[in-house]
């Protein structure tokens, strides 16, 4: 979890910008707000500094009824910060302050044990396996959670300026790959992670990306809606049609609606009618946070998707 520092006014470099606005982010934190949004229950685990931005950061989760009992302070790191821009070219631009910041320092003996062992679903970026000793606390708590049966859900989040090479990015990536449940992935990050291939041919994702363990990977396509793939079927669901503000948090809102719909029926990848229709929830959940600026204040209570879906046939 972090501060995104935004630009006043859009369609500016970072050099451009005349002023930056404070914003919380860091995907897994914007998902476990999402749930709790729809009016699920969620708990988030990391670091920050024993600062300010980061007494923030744990406050605002709390403020959304996400548990921050996991949530630690380090007293000789800060918060993590990130200058994000949406250049004029639609392109996002982004400056990362992290030497080291607090995310990266959370050590294992730091892991709220309680949180692992009562989740039904456990879900993860891939931010925290760039560095020690946020790496080994991120498998250790990825083994703690397989122990005790719970889903291990999976969204690469590819930021390459934060990793040394691109090559290493790919690898980390990949490194826990074959262990996940379920994986959610851009078309950007199919062609990266298979070194520029077609991200539309169904035969590339079921060949290269596709294994044994996973019982669902989704491939988010924006306002096009996503793909989905399990061992028995795949197919393809319709985005939401909406007018696009800021696209900030849509795929973690998307995520947020799978994760939600999932956690009230356990078995939802065996059913392809009722995918069909959580997926078809969770493109309306990214559809409507695009329309609002920033992540977590755009992101949609269960009745605000409601309302939305009627106009919408699966």
């Amino acid at each position: 979890m972090l501060i995104d520092f935004v630009p006043t006014v859009g369609g500016v470099s970072l050099a451009e910008a005349p002023a930056f606005k404070k914003a919380p982010g860091g995907a897994p934190a914007n998902v476990a707000v999402g749930i709790s949004r729809l009016g699920g229950k969620s708990a988030f685990i990391g670091k920050v500094g024993e600062d300010e931005f980061g007494y923030m950061l744990a406050d605002i989760l709390k403020q959304n009824n996400v548990d921050n009992s996991g949530v630690r302070f380090d007293p000789n790191a800060r918060t993590a910060l990130a200058f994000v821009t949406l250049r004029a070219d639609g392109e996002r631009e982004f400056m990362f302050f992290r030497n080291p910041s607090a995310d990266m320092l959370l050590c294992e003996s730091e892991l709220n044990l309680g949180l692992l062992k009562e989740a039904s679903i456990f879900h993860y970026g891939s931010i925290s396996l760039i560095d020690e000793p946020c790496k080994s606390t991120h498998l250790a708590a990825m083994e703690i959670a397989k122990k005790n049966g719970t889903i291990l859900s999976y969204d690469p989040n590819l930021r390459l300026p934060l990793w040394p090479s691109p090559e290493a990015a790919r690898e980390g990536i990949m490194s826990i790959w074959d262990q996940a449940d379920i994986i959610k992935i851009s078309e950007d990050e199919i062609t990266f992670l298979t070194g520029g291939d077609d991200p539309y041919d169904d035969n590339v994702v079921l060949t290269k990306l596709f294994h044994p363990n996973l019982k669902l990977l989704l491939v988010t396509e924006g306002s096009d809606g996503c793909r989905y793939y399990t061992k028995e079927f795949h197919g393809k669901v319709q985005g939401v049609k909406v007018k696009a503000v800021d696209t900030t948090g849509a795929g973690d809102a998307f995520v947020s609606g799978v994760l939600w719909s999932l956690a009230s029926n356990m078995n939802l990848y065996q059913d392809e009618k009722s995918l069909r229709e959580a997926l078809l929830f969770a493109n309306a959940c990214g559809a409507i946070t695009v329309t609002e600026r920033g992540a977590i204040p755009a992101l949609p209570t269960r009745e605000a998707v409601l309302q939305i879906l009627p106009n919408v046939a699966a």
